[in-house]
């Protein structure tokens, strides 16, 4: 199990992209899914179904779409290259882009479930105490869904690890940049004799899922033993 330099790059990618996918998708996810819960306007049917998009489309679909709206002459992309001079696709920021938006949904159906099961008559004893809706937000309804928001983040970083389909087509795969643990084997497959280095990362990949859920489980085990639930 001695990795080379080039397979170690594509573990430290892949986590590297994982945490930003993560990192900028769950604030995101909070707030979707705390308009979702709370909420109640017209198209609110429409805007749920809009954002679990992703689980039932094919993950070369999702791809495409992003590199439809996000590639340099899209229109996201055209003007985020024109007036900030950024670009997306074919890079490690579109890789990250495209592993968030696949686990966008998943983020918001735990964080989902975490706010519905906060008791509405703690959020209602603190508005006739006088506290606002940011004050019962940040003080009773977060915190409570704090087991839901963790859980949903780490399982959605477990999942951006073995992401391949949308990565693929929206950022390429390119050694060093856009190649996460998935593409890797990928390539690996595709040169004769490669099955032994694809069973190396075959493996890598399947340690860091099975680290991912089992510490999602024992953290969401221990917020809601903490919470007395």
């Amino acid at each position: 199990m001695i990795l080379t330099p080039e397979e170690w790059e594509a573990v430290r990618l892949t986590l590297s992209v994982a945490a930003r996918a993560v990192g900028f998708g769950l604030p995101l996810a909070v707030l979707a899914a705390w308009v979702l819960t709370r909420c109640r306007f017209p198209g609110r049917v429409l805007l749920n179904a809009f954002v679990h998009l992703p689980i039932v489309l094919p993950p070369v679909v999702t791809g495409w779409l992003l590199l439809i709206v996000f590639g340099v002459r899209g229109p996201i992309g055209a003007l985020l290259q024109g007036w900030f001079g950024i670009r997306l696709v074919f890079t490690t920021a579109g890789a990250a882009l495209a592993c968030g938006v696949m686990t966008f949904p998943i983020m918001i159906r735990s964080v989902r479930l975490s706010l519905e099961a906060v008791d509405p008559g703690l959020e209602q004893a603190a508005r006739t105490l006088g506290a606002g809706w940011l004050d019962r937000l940040f003080t009773i309804t977060l915190p409570l869904a704090s087991p839901g928001i963790l859980v949903g983040g780490i399982v959605a970083y477990a999942t951006c690890l073995g992401e391949f389909g949308a990565v693929i087509t929206f950022a390429a795969n390119i050694p060093g940049q856009t190649q996460t643990l998935p593409l890797a084997i990928y390539a690996a497959l595709q040169v004769p004799g490669g099955e032994a280095t694809a069973a190396k990362l075959s493996l890598v990949s399947l340690t860091l899922a099975l680290i991912g859920l089992l510490l999602s489980e024992w953290i969401g085990r221990r917020l809601n033993r903490m919470l007395g639930r």
